[in-house]
């Protein structure tokens, strides 16, 4: 892989484009000059609030200061490309209807690629496979499962274009998700839509206004939808994506409030329950609660939590959220100066979500601190930072 920049060094790069230097674009962002010329340098991480505030004073989007540091760039886009064709075609798809227990058979194979983070072999099939899903529920007179199966094909491939950095594109998958709920009276499918809808926001740094988002899709489906687990699921994930985009909006009380909610459902499971792609649980809802404290500016909280979640993470979680714990561990404890504790997170990281680790924005900016630190001569961090993209 082809050295590539990480977040720090294409601020430093947009703002001499627009002439501007670092006092001005720290008074425009809300944060000090020392901490824009530490994040500059890298001796600081660029986190996701204080991207959006940057972005927002260069005027660029977070995806272009975030680049895109993937690995496989020829056929990824190609790929990409393809998917990016599917979903344009909504209502004319190329393939032909499919057999009921061969579909069932290659939803399953998405959502397994989707929770082990296999991201660029799910970027493989997700175009054949929307096709197939599409042509399948319209044949179907209305069916909920059958247009329920092209809303969660809709899912997989929003977490692809978010995690490879395709704002726009992540944004017309809503788009489209949306539609297939709405084909036929499916309630968790629309709040599965509701929940990417707000990470569209969540990318954007857009923080108020995915709160909103997740506010009205919670008042909605407390209201139309019967009881169960899967109201549970779906009601706690919503929770969920409001505590990140409350914590990263620096809102306290709209964070606990969320929580506390998350955490009151979640005592309705025996464990942590995957549906529809979205996992809701005990263990999901703890590892939140890490994150949410090292977004709020309390590391030292999110470091006592780590020992055991990440010691014996939570049965019941796949990779992609183990990934995410590993990653939220390694930036509290970077942020408390237990450097070899960071390390060792983003060692597990990379040994359970190698997909994900090597392009998630944060691991990569904890990764390029880490390195610049003087600690290049490490020769597994050096592995880590090639595969990262951050050395060649």
């Amino acid at each position: 892989m082809e050295s590539t920049p990480a977040a720090g060094e294409n601020i430093g790069v947009l703002r001499k484009t627009r002439g501007m230097g670092q006092a001005k674009l720290a008074r425009e962002a809300g944060i000090s000059l020392s901490y824009l010329s530490k994040i500059e340098v890298g001796l600081r991480p660029a986190t996701p609030p204080v991207v959006a505030s940057i972005a927002q004073a260069l005027h660029v989007t977070t995806a272009r200061i975030y680049g895109q540091p993937f690995m496989g760039p020829s056929e990824q886009s190609d790929r990409l490309n393809d998917l990016r064709s599917a979903v344009r075609r909504h209502t004319l798809p190329k393939e032909d209807q499919p057999d009921p227990a061969d579909l069932l058979r290659d939803l399953r194979h998405a959502a397994v690629l989707r929770a082990d983070t296999r991201y660029l072999e799910l970027l493989r099939v997700l175009p054949g496979l929307l096709g197939r899903a599409t042509a399948s529920a319209l044949a179907s007179d209305g069916d909920p499962t059958a247009w329920g199966n092209v809303a969660d094909v809709y899912g997989c491939a929003y977490a692809v274009a978010h995690r490879f950095g395709e704002p726009d594109l992540a944004e017309m998958i809503v788009a489209r998700q949306f539609w297939a709920a709405q084909q036929t009276w499916n309630p968790q499918a629309e709040a599965a839509a509701a929940w990417n809808e707000a990470g569209t926001y969540q990318s954007a740094g857009q923080y108020e206004d995915g709160l909103a988002i997740v506010e009205r899709a919670i008042t909605k489906y407390e209201a139309g939808c019967s009881t169960g687990p899967e109201k549970v699921v779906h009601l706690g994930s919503l929770h969920l994506r409001g505590v990140v985009l409350a914590s990263r909006n620096k809102d306290h009380k709209a964070t606990r409030n969320h929580l506390n909610k998350a955490w009151a459902l979640a005592e309705q499971l025996s464990g942590d329950v995957l549906q529809h792609n979205l996992t809701f649980g005990a263990g999901n809802t703890a590892l939140y609660e890490l994150a949410a404290h090292v977004e709020l500016g309390k590391p030292d909280k999110a470091a006592e939590m780590s020992a055991p979640l990440i010691e014996t993470p939570p049965p019941g979680l796949k990779p992609n959220r183990v990934g995410r714990l590993c990653i939220d561990v390694a930036r509290a404890r970077l942020a408390t100066k237990d450097l070899a504790g960071a390390e060792e997170a983003l060692k597990a990281a990379f040994k359970v979500a190698p997909q994900m680790s090597e392009i998630h924005p944060m691991s990569r900016e904890v990764l390029r601190v880490l390195f610049i630190l003087h600690q290049r001569s490490k020769p597994e961090l050096m592995e880590m930072a090639k595969r990262a993209g951050l050395t060649a």
